[in-house]
Formats: structure tokens, C-alpha cells, sequence
């Protein structure tokens, strides 16, 4: 651990040393300065907190630099010799065909017949308004009774906004998060369309409301699954901390806000305690209250075994770090999981390792407080077995970054939003939100799945 070159960790070491070499200090002077290199211990470490060793969000690091591209010579930007880029492909069936005819006067004089077309296709985005009107007919007899046709479905009111202006009000507010009176200035500006943002915030509840059935068969799905990601997060409501839960796999997620983080709230979301798979989490105390198999994510591991070799000098931390990275490369060339006798050669490694570290990094008997270093290295050897389930299960990933992947856009929602204003704001976002995820996961876009949830139809794989 060291701070612009000097080296923390031995400096306090050597400060130990001559305190305890010292006999005429007094009892209170050896408190006083034993209490000081713990003050000082512990803001070094939250300076040098980081993405590599903590919890901390990339976005947080101080001066944050771009990842290297590897030794050898320079590249020029953009795509490199062998790369597949994307690029812009002609459609077969253009919405207008307009045929460009040859100025005879530009070409010499003479007999020509038609050689085909040269194409160039323009591909560009009309923004506008559209407004139907629906004539019904009145018609009227001898006696004076009138017969009206009947309007189409839904078409109730004199004036009303068509399915289109929902779908793209609740695609803006709840998929792409842009704050409701944003996307009332998009209409308004782009479309000509005055809506307010009472009328946006009632799309959202009639979707909500409509996204009753996914949201119980999203349970079902979950209940029923091999292996689930379980994740939760601190959330904002009208200034009050409180949580949002998931748990997913790679086909269905479902969102959770309650006032609670442990246990309490995640028997009310309903699926933890009928769950009987294996839960990949990282290692929250109130998951393990739950009698299903359990997972740990080794990318927590590898930040925590970072912090150790940093900030406390642990050479066992390196060893484990390395260790796990080389079973994750064996265990992905062996195509998800290893035999049972190289599994029980990994396991052996492990155990070496922490036999080591009970060298390295004691246990203090006279405290019942116990370093980081201690906490992770009593953690790896109590639950060797939820750390290493990836070696022989094929369900069971390294990490739990489908977990994290799918709670990530709600910390991008608190940072544009600020917060939720009400509970009930939250509870509607994630019912959306987890509809419009397990659609996409299903093959299934935004658009399409917002369209046939305000029409009444609900993705075949749900009905």
C-alpha cells in the first residue's frame, strides 16, 4: 500500500516496531498512537479504492484511463486489416423509387439502347405527425332514425392519441430512461404534439397494469429454472434509500423495489423461497437463507484479492488470484466444466494456497475484529464449494455479471432521474423493465413488445 512512493504498509510496520520497543511509554500513549495508524490505515485504503479492488464502478476511478491496446506499432483509428465493420447494405424493397433519366443532350451524338441502372440508395428518417380521421356513415330514413357504422376498436373519443404516441412515449420514459417532461419537449418539438406529462405518467400505469400476466409468469419461469442470478441495489425514492432486487438467467429477469434488502424483501418478490436451482449471487448474508444450492461470483473475489495484495501486502492473495484465473481459462477450453480428477487437482491447489495464507495472515484471538484479508480468506475456505461450483457445473458461470448487467441501466435511471418520486413510480418501472429485458433476451425489440402490450397481446412465449 503505498501513497506517491511511500510505502504505507512498512512505514506503520516500522512504527509498530519501535512502540513496542519503547518501555517508558505510557499505556494511553501506546492507545493514542495505535488508534492513529488505524485512522491512517483506513483512509489510505479508501483513496486507493478502485474498480480492480473494490466494488467501486469504473466510472468512479480517479483519472481514468483507457485500457491499452496492446505492444507493437502504432494503429491508425478505426477498423484494422481483417476486421468485419459494420457498414450500410441496400434494402431490396425502397419506400420510393425515383428513375433518373440521361440528358441526351450530354451524351454524343448517336444510336443507344437501355443498359439497366446504376443504383444509389439514400437511407434517411421522416419524423412527423400522422392524423387518421373515421367518417362514420349516418344514415336516415323515411321516419327519421339514423343508423351510424361503427368506428373501429378503440376509437372512442372524438380526439385521441393512437397506440404509436404510447408506445414511443413508454419506450422513451421506461427503456431508454429519459425523464418525463423531456419526452413531452420531443413531442412537442419534433412532433407537434402537445402531451403532458400527466398523460405520459397514465401510459405508464395502463402498461403496468397490462404486464400483470408477464409478471406472474416471469416468476413461474424463475421458480422453475436451473440456475438464477440474484443481485439488489440502492434506489432513491423521494429521498429515501431503499432497494431494488433482481433475480434472472439468460432468458427471463424480473425487478423487484421494497423498502427492505434482506430476507423480508425477497420473500415478498416470491421466488427465493420456492427456488430449489442454484443461485449465483455475490455472497450477501440473507441469500443463504434460502435452502437452494448456492454460487459465488469470483469477480467480487478477484477485487477483494486485489485490495488484500495492495493494501495489506498478501502474497497468498496473489497466488489465489492467479489461480482462479487459470481454472476459469480451463474451464472455458473444456467447454463449461472439467473432469472430476481435474477438478479434485484444482481443489487441492486451492486448499495449499490457504493453508499458506493461515501463515501469512493469522487469526487475531485478542480482537473479535478481523482484517478484510482475514474476513476474505475465512470466506474462501468456508465456501470452497459455492467458489468453485463453476469447475464441474456447466449451468454455473464464473461470475455474476448477467446479474449486474441486468441492475446496471437502473443506477443510469437514478443518475439522470435523481430518484423515484414514489414507490409506485418505482413498482412501475420494474415491471416494465423487466418485461421489455426478457423480451429482448428473447429475440423480441422494444417497439414490438411495447406495441403488443398496449394491444392486448402478449408475446407467444408468455400465452
Amino acid at each position: 500500500m503505498s501513497v506517491d512512493k511511500i510505502n504505507i504498509s512498512e512505514t506503520i510496520a516500522k512504527i509498530e516496531k519501535s512502540l513496542l520497543a519503547e518501555k517508558g511509554a505510557s499505556a494511553e500513549f501506546r492507545g493514542l498512537v495505535e488508534l492513529l495508524l488505524v485512522v491512517v490505515k483506513l483512509l489510505v485504503e479508501r483513496r486507493g479504492r478502485n474498480s480492480n479492488n473494490s466494488s467501486t464502478p469504473p466510472s468512479m476511478d480517479p483519472n481514468r484511463k483507457r485500457g491499452s491496446k496492446g505492444k507493437g506499432k502504432k494503429r491508425k483509428p478505426g477498423g484494422q486489416p481483417g476486421h468485419d465493420g459494420a457498414h450500410l447494405e441496400q434494402v431490396k424493397d425502397p419506400d420510393f423509387v425515383e428513375t433518373i433519366e440521361v440528358d441526351r443532350k450530354s451524351v454524343p451524338p448517336g444510336k443507344y439502347k437501355h443498359a439497366g441502372y446504376e443504383v444509389r440508395q439514400v437511407i434517411d428518417v421522416v419524423v412527423s405527425r400522422e392524423v387518421t380521421e373515421y367518417r362514420a356513415e349516418i344514415l336516415e330514413n323515411a321516419k327519421g332514425e339514423q343508423y351510424v357504422a361503427e368506428f373501429p376498436d378503440g376509437v372512442t373519443s372524438p380526439v385521441q392519441y393512437g397506440s404509436g404516441v404510447k408506445v414511443q412515449s413508454t419506450y422513451m420514459s421506461q427503456f431508454q430512461l429519459v425523464p418525463l417532461l423531456r419526452v413531452k419537449e420531443h413531442f412537442r418539438d419534433q412532433l407537434e404534439i402537445e402531451l403532458s406529462k400527466g398523460s405520459i405518467s397514465n401510459w405508464n400505469v395502463e402498461l403496468f397494469d397490462r404486464l400483470e400476466p408477464f409478471e406472474k409468469w416471469a416468476r413461474r419461469e424463475l421458480i422453475n429454472s436451473v440456475r438464477n442470478n440474484g443481485d439488489e441495489t440502492g434506489i432513491n425514492v423521494d429521498g429515501k434509500r431503499l432497494w431494488l432486487h433482481t433475480v434472472s438467467n439468460e432468458k427471463t429477469t424480473l425487478f423487484h423495489a421494497d423498502e427492505k434488502r434482506g430476507q423480508e424483501a425477497m420473500d415478498r418478490m416470491g421466488i427465493l423461497p420456492l427456488f430449489k436451482g442454484v443461485l449465483m449471487h455475490d455472497h450477501w448474508k440473507a441469500y443463504f437463507r434460502y435452502t437452494c444450492k448456492h454460487a459465488l461470483c469470483n469477480a467480487h473475489h478477484l477485487r477483494e484479492l486485489e485490495a488484500a495484495v495492495e493494501f495489506d501486502g498478501q502474497k497468498w492473495a496473489k497466488a489465489m488470484q492467479d489461480l482462479l484465473i487459470v481454472m476459469k481459462t480451463a474451464v472455458e477450453e473444456a467447454g463449461g466444466a472439467l473432469s472430476k480428477k481435474k477438478a479434485s487437482w484444482f481443489r487441492k491447489k486451492y486448499r495449499k494456497i490457504l493453508r499458506k495464507a493461515e501463515k501469512e495472515c493469522p487469526r487475531n484471538e485478542k480482537t473479535r475484529a478481523q482484517s478484510k484479508s482475514r474476513n476474505l480468506l475465512e470466506r474462501l475456505r468456508d465456501f470452497e464449494k459455492e467458489t468453485l461450483r463453476f469447475l464441474r457445473d456447466p449451468d454455473v458461470p464464473f461470475t455474476n455479471n448477467l446479474g449486474e448487467n441486468d441492475i446496471r441501466m437502473t443506477k443510469v435511471q437514478q443518475k439522470i432521474s435523481g430518484c423515484f418520486r414514489s414507490m409506485e413510480g418505482a413498482r412501475h418501472f420494474c415491471r416494465i423493465r423487466s418485461y421489455l429485458i426478457t423480451c429482448r433476451k428473447r429475440g423480441i425489440g422494444p417497439g414490438d413488445a411495447l406495441r403488443m402490450a398496449f394491444d392486448g397481446k402478449l408475446p407467444a412465449f408468455i400465452t
